[in-house]
């Protein structure tokens, strides 16, 4: 069954999402203070959550989940096909690693948005 457009870009938002979180989580200066081995870990989870993303989404996009890495790929080959949905590579990233950090900010850390008031 073929994939749509849509599917290709839900794939790389939800890739994206995960990796983006991933990196934060295992990154996160909180963690640190009360977790020493955190910094000598973190590529574990980050590597895991790599190889997962890339399982999942190689069927449905190839996996970009890093527009430059599609960039790349799409100037060596080079073929017009290759930037008629070039697009999601870059939409679908970019939406992703921002829905990742508003959640690791406002959910996970309860930074809440400052008013304007």
């Amino acid at each position: 069954m073929p994939h749509t457009k849509g599917d290709g870009l839900g794939a790389e938002i939800v890739g994206t999402f995960i990796l983006v979180y991933t990196v934060f989580s295992a990154t996160d200066a909180k963690r640190n203070a009360r977790d020493s081995h955190v910094p000598i870990l973190a590529p574990l989870p980050i590597g895991f959550a790599v190889f997962l993303v890339h399982l999942a989404t190689i069927p449905i996009t190839g996996t970009g989940i890093n527009p430059a890495r599609s960039l790349g790929a799409a100037i060596i080959y080079n073929r017009g096909h290759a930037w008629d949905d070039h697009w999601i590579f870059w939409v679908g990233p970019f939406i992703g690693a921002a829905l990742a950090a508003i959640y690791h900010q406002v959910v996970i850390r309860a930074i809440p948005f400052k008013s304007r008031a």
